[in-house]
């Protein structure tokens, strides 16, 4: 694949990826923030949406076309350890990483500074990369599902795309997108909405 390919390729998944963000509203900041506080699950349903695609893609590619897997280590020790760094960072900046591009094309002026500290991040790791290893030693082994079950890959991720794809549904019939994403589609209660529901839950002033 020449490197013209891999850009054009890449440039398309991205603007795809840019799209499904944008429609899905996972990108608003009190979607995500929500997200965090367990009283929205806009982005959780838009995520295994994207597990389940990759489930079913790399099922088609390893099962018929041969495709192997690469496997990563895994690193439980590190993988915990970033995983609470940014999941905080993400709590508290209303953003991750790839949403932070898509607030930034919706006009959040604010995302700039999340960019500006995702890169500043990313090079204060590469200059202290080597401390940062030493801190969490650890040789993880590359274990996949099918392989503890003894089963065809295939097998096993078209079983967990279509458990997840019920757990979906489930999931969006108790709690529907159109309901959490709100009427201003922010993820947030619009202050008028706050206000009725204030004004329908309180008692009934007595007449004199």
């Amino acid at each position: 694949m020449s490197i013209l390919t891999a850009v054009l390729i890449g440039l398309a998944t991205g603007i795809a990826f840019g799209f499904a963000l944008e429609k899905s509203r996972v990108f608003e900041p009190g979607v995500i923030v929500g997200q965090m506080q367990l009283r929205s699950f806009i982005m959780l349903k838009v995520f295994l949406a994207a597990v389940i695609t990759g489930l079913i893609v790399l099922a088609v590619l390893n099962g018929i076309f041969g495709v192997p897997l690469q496997l990563k280590p895994l690193l439980l020790r590190a993988d915990i350890v970033g995983g609470l760094i940014l999941g905080a960072g993400i709590a508290l900046a209303g953003a991750c990483p790839g949403t932070s591009m898509a607030q930034l094309g919706a006009g959040y002026k604010d995302a700039w500074f999340i960019v500006l500290g995702g890169i500043a991040g990313a090079m204060a790791y590469g200059y202290f990369h080597e401390p940062i290893i030493a801190l969490l030693p650890e040789k993880g082994d590359k274990v996949s599902f099918d392989q503890l079950l003894g089963l065809p890959f295939w097998t096993v991720a078209l079983a967990l795309a279509a458990t997840l794809v019920v757990f979906l549904i489930v999931l969006e019939r108790l709690i529907p997108w159109a309901r959490e994403v709100g009427s201003d589609v922010d993820g947030l209660v619009s202050p008028s909405a706050e206000n009725n529901a204030t004004v329908a839950g309180a008692p009934a002033t007595p007449r004199a």
